[in-house]
């Protein structure tokens, strides 16, 4: 009885969290219907009414005194008329007159009309600043993620070095997707896995065959995208000098013959690659890589130049396509806006050290939305954050040494956020991938 009686409770509950819900629906079919209801629409309209009476005020304001100013110049001149016609008149009524008579009636004729013709100057000036309030529409940033739990949670590999479904062998380029999944270039196992979120062990989805050159194998990948609009995943196949496309387990090689190091895919469809052997940057438009791509940093040969890298790593474009590059063996990072003939350094560049404002083989960089760049130091186990500008970085974490610690990193390499926040770290040497968790 007792049973029964809880079932009803329970299925009362749900009944009623069910009218709940179709009460939302209709909430949301009642805003689609009429989107012209919304809050801000009615603040725009009224803000439009406000703004037209104020021309229009401010437009009536200057008619008038247009109007006004005419009229007193036409007066003006008329006035000089008739005054004039008056003396015409009298000359011929007494018919005396001479020469200068005439001069002067020839003068002020000419300076009448001039007069008419060029009246007053009046100009219309514009103010600069508005005389109505400007309006905009700003759209809140998701919040800013700025501290992370110090001790990382491992989400891949952490099973020892090994090329077993639980294990990982250097890790480098990581990437999470929207279910926060995470697909690894596992380098020294010449595959490509993807971690399931919260699964215990790896399914291997490219390479996987031993290290070879068969369109089926991979050697030591370096980093891998994945091109959501299709499904497929883009390889850097680093060992062998290609960068390859899986899609259905059907593959082939979009770009051959280059020394790529990473990857990276700009809101356009634009592949970047580095190319470290010519320490320079690529780009190529999606569907078109039977050229040479083109150069959009360095390519002026290897050296610490603005112009120029020493082993160019890591890639992340902002929204503006702008590029940000590790440059390993300058231990900084560069940022090289859209067309620009050399770089900004924004991280690093103070040799190498572990100071605040120092890099150390710099390898994985992503950048946040108010351009926050997050930097794995390599050899100083740490992650750092710069804000361009400054002449500091933060550490966020790890700094605690090279260790296999909760608390430590060993080599950390690729760098991802999730959609929350979390901040996940390829941490090579220790052949696992640590997840370490955004702090509200």
């Amino acid at each position: 009885m007792d049973l029964s009686e809880h079932k009803q409770i329970l299925n009362d509950e749900l009944n009623h969290i069910t009218n709940e819900y179709i009460v939302f629906k209709e909430r949301i079919n009642e805003q689609k219907q009429d989107s012209q209801k919304h809050s801000l629409i009615e603040q725009i309209n009224q803000w439009e009414i406000k703004s037209i009476e104020i021309i229009q005020q401010k437009a009536k304001q200057c008619r008038e005194i247009v109007i006004e100013s005419t009229k007193t110049c036409i007066n003006d001149i008329e006035k000089k008329y008739n005054d004039l016609s008056e003396q015409i008149k009298q000359i011929h009524e007494e018919n005396e007159f001479n020469e200068m008579n005439l001069n002067y009636l020839k003068s002020q004729l000419i300076e009448m009309t001039e007069e008419f013709n060029n009246p007053v100057k009046i100009s219309i000036e514009q103010d600069s600043q508005s005389f109505i309030n400007e309006i905009s529409i700003n759209f809140s940033k998701k919040p800013t993620f700025n501290k992370w739990k110090q001790n990382a949670i491992t989400v891949a590999g952490g099973n020892g070095k090994g090329q077993q479904l639980n294990q990982l062998m250097g890790p480098h380029g990581i990437f999470i997707d929207e279910k926060k999944n995470i697909f690894i270039a596992d380098c020294s196992n010449h595959r490509i896995v993807e971690w399931k979120c919260n699964a215990n062990e790896t399914q291997i989805i490219a390479g996987g065959n031993n290290k070879g050159n068969r369109i089926d194998q991979l050697n030591l990948p370096t980093d891998v995208i994945v091109d959501q609009q299709n499904h497929s995943i883009i390889i850097a196949d680093q060992g062998n000098r290609r960068v390859v496309q899986w899609l259905n387990q059907n593959q082939r090689i979009l770009i051959h013959n280059i020394d790529c190091s990473r990857l990276a895919i700009d809101k356009n469809g634009f592949l970047y690659v580095s190319h470290r052997e010519r320490n320079e940057v690529r780009r190529w438009k999606m569907g078109e890589y039977n050229n040479e791509g083109i150069i959009v940093a360095g390519g002026n040969g290897k050296g610490n130049e603005l112009s120029q890298f020493n082993s160019p790593s890591f890639l992340f474009v902002d929204k503006d396509q702008s590029v940000y590059v590790s440059d390993i063996f300058n231990h900084r990072v560069m940022k090289w806006t859209k067309d620009a003939e050399e770089g900004k350094i924004v991280a690093g560049g103070n040799g190498e050290g572990g100071n605040l404002n120092q890099l150390s083989k710099p390898e994985g960089v992503i950048v946040d939305d108010l351009g926050q760049i997050y930097v794995a130091d390599f050899g100083n186990h740490r992650i750092m954050r710069w804000h361009e500008g400054k002449e500091e970085g933060e550490i966020v974490v790890g700094g605690n040494g090279g260790g296999n610690q909760s608390n430590q990193l060993n080599g950390p390499g690729g760098l991802c956020f999730d959609g929350e926040g979390n901040l996940y770290v390829g941490d090579h040497y220790n052949h696992r991938i640590q997840k370490f968790v955004t702090v509200l």
